[in-house]
């Protein structure tokens, strides 16, 4: 939710501090409201890297926000609190934003953002394009849940009460990262999975020079006497860290997983 002024008029150039709020921002604002976006949505992990070669970047000092001249910056709890208080002290507008939890909160803060950039109709289509995704997402009525884990990296995994949780609930898997205790965003072991896998490991593209940790599960002696009974499904690390548009490709992505699981089902 963002803080301070709705007594301004729309911003003539916005600088994003966020990676999540660099995605909301080049779907509403106009492309000259722009004028710089954070540094991450040109790394692997950015949904927007093409479209985001077109602005320049921040890597959120002081002075070097200051020098894109922003009459707004967008900001989260995550961004410098040492750059927040500068930009306070020079008295550059700046409006912060928590970390959405849950698809309700994505959406609220797209239409927080779209009003501040003076694009509510973009903001409204935005979020129409999600709540469309998310219904063709939804599992056939009487479908069997399943249980999925997303394992990523390190055996990094999201439990409940996160946005991702509640879109694997949407789509008509049980999350597995509960049956390992896991809350919030953390790390699973290796051995736990092998001893108790979920019916679908949900993890980044296969890639035969780097095989991720959810390939190791996948290999390991111990699940040859359950072989066929865990399917491994694609669901790409760039779509775990944000809500917004990125909502519309996850979806889909979770979808594509369960009819491919379901489908391969005896």
């Amino acid at each position: 939710m963002a803080v301070h002024g709705s007594v301004y008029a729309a911003p003539h150039r916005v600088v994003s501090l966020n990676p999540c709020l660099d995605v909301i921002l080049v779907n509403v604002a106009d492309r000259d409201q722009i004028a710089a976006l954070s540094h991450f949505s040109r790394e692997d992990t950015s949904t927007i890297i093409e479209l985001a070669k077109a602005f320049p970047v921040s890597y959120e000092t002081a002075e070097e926000v200051i020098s894109f001249a922003p009459d707004m910056v967008l900001t989260s709890r995550h961004s410098s609190p040492a750059t927040r208080n500068a930009l306070a002290r020079v008295e550059i507008r700046t409006e912060l934003f928590n970390e959405p939890q849950t698809v309700a909160e994505s959406i609220a803060q797209i239409r927080t953002v779209a009003a501040l950039v003076g694009h509510v109709e973009r903001g409204e289509d935005l979020v129409a394009r999600i709540e469309a995704a998310l219904t063709a997402a939804e599992p056939p009525a009487g479908a069997p849940e399943l249980s999925a884990l997303l394992y990523q990296r390190n055996g990094f995994s999201t439990g409940s009460g996160t946005l991702l949780d509640e879109m694997l609930n949407r789509v008509g898997f049980t999350n597995a990262a509960g049956r390992y205790g896991l809350v919030g965003w953390g790390n699973i072991p290796l051995e736990s999975v092998v001893a108790d896998p979920p019916q679908v490991l949900l993890a980044d593209e296969i890639r035969p020079d780097v095989p991720t940790w959810a390939d190791r599960v996948m290999r390991h002696p111990a699940l040859k006497s359950i072989e066929g009974q865990m399917k491994r499904a694609t669901f790409p690390d760039k779509l775990l860290y944000c809500g917004g548009p990125v909502l519309i490709e996850a979806a889909k992505a979770l979808k594509d997983a369960r009819d491919s699981a379901s489908a391969s089902r005896p």
